[in-house]
Formats: C-alpha cells, sequence, structure tokens
C-alpha cells in the first residue's frame, strides 16, 4: 500500500518541508540542508582548517536553532499526533552505526545529503543535484535488491 494513512498527511507534510526550506532560502539566500550541520557544529570545536572555513563559522548558530527546530517539530508530532508513538527498531546497534557511518561518508562524498539534494538543490534546478538523486535512489534500490536476493534482513 503506497500510502497507508491516506494522501492527506504527506500532502501537508510535502508542503510544510517545501515552504520552511523556501522561507529560509528567502531569508538567509542559503539552502537548509542537514548534512552541512555536522561540519558547521565541528566548527564550535575542532581547529582543523576544513572546519574553520568561513561559511561555516557564519552559518553555525542558525543551523543547530534549525537542527533543534526539526527535532523538536518531530517530538511534538510524536508527542501530539503519532498514532504509534515513538518509533523503536529491532535492528542490530552495529547494523545502525555502520549503516550511519556509510550514510555520512556518501553524504560527504556527494557534497549533501538526499534530503538537501532532493528538495534544495531539484528545486533550484541543480543538474549536480539531479545526478546525486538519481545515484542516490539507483544504490539504494541496487542495495535492497542485493539484500533481499540473499535474504539479509535486519
Amino acid at each position: 500500500m503506497w500510502f497507508p494513512l491516506g494522501v492527506l498527511p504527506y500532502l501537508i507534510g510535502g508542503a510544510i518541508i517545501g515552504l520552511g526550506v523556501s522561507f529560509i532560502y528567502i531569508i538567509t539566500g542559503i539552502h537548509a540542508t542537514q548534512s552541512s550541520f555536522f561540519s558547521t557544529t565541528l566548527s564550535y570545536f575542532s581547529k582543523i582548517p576544513y572546519f574553520q572555513q568561513k561559511a561555516y563559522r557564519e552559518s553555525r548558530d542558525w543551523r543547530v536553532i534549525f537542527a533543534i527546530g526539526v527535532i523538536l517539530g518531530a517530538s511534538i508530532y510524536t508527542i501530539t499526533v503519532s498514532p504509534t508513538g515513538f518509533y523503536t527498531t529491532s535492528i542490530q546497534w552495529w547494523r545502525l552505526a555502520l549503516g550511519g557511518f556509510l550514510v555520512g561518508f556518501g553524504t560527504r562524498l556527494s557534497q549533501g545529503c538526499t534530503s538537501g539534494h532532493g528538495i534544495s538543490g531539484l528545486a533550484s534546478l541543480s543538474a549536480t543535484s539531479l545526478y546525486a538523486v538519481i545515484t542516490f535512489l539507483a544504490v539504494g534500490i541496487l542495495t535492497a535488491l542485493i539484500f533481499q536476493t540473499f535474504g539479509v534482513s535486519p
């Protein structure tokens, strides 16, 4: 079933994301993406020149507020609206850690995350983002098919 909760929650969520990203871009001129949050946050603590780039230092305060807003928004939704409550998983911790590492590595390699390229990049008609999204989807589908073929499950 493609839309287990009906179409409306997905339309509303998409509209809120689109409006939020548009608002941040109009106000700041910067794409609201989460992959750069990691680098800008490290600029508070690390003395490595890569993390001390001017762009990271100048945008780190609002990016922290943005990330806190994402977490708070999801928490408020979960507490007030979600029919299932907080999400839990039966996947082993090491698989989650390995997956997180691979996602982080891929994010740095592609200079952005799926949502950054898929929402902000495609909206700005970036050819690079189009290629990145196609690559993300192709690798994700291929990986799922390989795991399914070998019977690997969580």
